[in-house]
């Protein structure tokens, strides 16, 4: 009996589940890879405020930003295996295990926020559907903001990317870059800095907040906002840590969950118009690209997107035509 017991305690334990007197309380672990100060982590504060105030205290969750606890990569593993019950990370991040987790990175394919709501929308089933098999469950996802050129000279034309030692983030940006004629160089956001010092890299193609979080003022001089993209961080809790849950408290987080999506989209293009602010007070040179430069790189775009859909096989195909359908085309 005094085994059962035991293997019993731990159970709930690696679930976070801990009793306590009159009250069942649950304490969660949260990893992120992203700068307390960056918009995606102050809406994570805020969710995490809302769970603990609407589950009257039942559900509590320590958080562990700016990849203090694990890096980006290993974050979703984590979750899945119980080391910790909460997760963000970059969906794209993970697009070599499954296509539809990198499908918000195809450049072009969705680059104003009313296309983004519409591949939101169009790719969300699919998205659920893949973590449920895996052991998560997706509580929201959130935006990043358009995407733009770091140099340390103007872009004028796809010519002056060849060559280059290109910072890349997922599978679709080092497909981008490969077809720029640039040589892609995986770099995560806390590390950025140290690549540019060292001249590990000498372009990035990323957000203006991510610009902003890694100080690119002190490498480089100018940022070519093209739209291009915006991908999404996925937020997800592991499965058995949530079923868990009483179903009141699973209400309860479902439904911070969607205040927190829905926050986090203003939070987003809000913070597109900002964060290009502080470029700009930092002394970068902010331009807009030319239409000759995004004519080139809309061509590029409608390679990776054939080139996705391939891979996606047919829930790819039905994925696009609701998103078409959404767009009115």
């Amino acid at each position: 009996m005094r085994r059962m017991m035991g293997v019993l305690f731990g159970a709930l334990l690696g679930l976070g589940v801990l009793a306590a007197p009159g009250q069942a309380q649950t304490k969660w672990v949260m990893a992120t890879p992203y700068a307390e100060g960056n918009y995606h982590t102050r809406n994570i504060r805020a969710f995490l405020e809302d769970v603990e105030k609407s589950t009257e205290g039942r559900v509590q969750v320590q958080l562990h930003p700016a990849a203090s606890l694990l890096p980006l990569p290993q974050i979703k593993r984590a979750v899945q295996t119980g080391q910790i019950q909460l997760g963000e990370v970059l969906l794209s991040a993970f697009g070599n295990e499954d296509p539809f987790f990198d499908v918000d990175s195809v450049p072009f394919l969705a680059d104003t926020w009313p296309a983004a709501a519409a591949l939101d929308t169009a790719s969300r089933p699919f998205i659920e559907q893949r973590f449920d098999r895996t052991g998560l469950k997706l509580l929201y996802m959130v935006h990043w903001t358009s995407q733009g050129f770091y140099t340390r000279q103007p872009l004028g034309d796809v010519e002056q990317l060849k060559g280059s030692r290109f910072r890349v983030f997922n599978v679709l940006t080092t497909r981008f870059a490969e077809l720029l004629g640039a040589t892609p160089v995986t770099v995560q956001v806390a590390e950025i800095p140290q690549a540019f010092a060292t001249n590990v890299v000498n372009v990035m193609f990323t957000s203006a907040p991510t610009g902003v979080d890694s100080s690119a003022w002190d490498f480089a001089r100018h940022f070519t906002d093209v739209g291009g993209l915006r991908t999404r961080n996925a937020i997800f809790v592991n499965a058995r840590a949530f079923a868990a849950l009483s179903p009141a408290d699973q209400a309860a987080v479902t439904a911070a969950a969607a205040r927190a999506d829905t926050r986090g989209r203003a939070a987003a293009q809000a913070a597109e118009q900002d964060m290009l602010g502080k470029l700009r007070e930092k002394g970068m040179e902010i331009a807009t690209a030319s239409p000759a430069l995004m004519a080139q790189l809309r061509a590029v775009g409608a390679k990776q997107t054939a080139e996705w859909e391939q891979r996606a096989g047919a829930d790819g195909t039905r994925m696009l035509a609701r998103f078409k359908e959404l767009m009115g085309q």
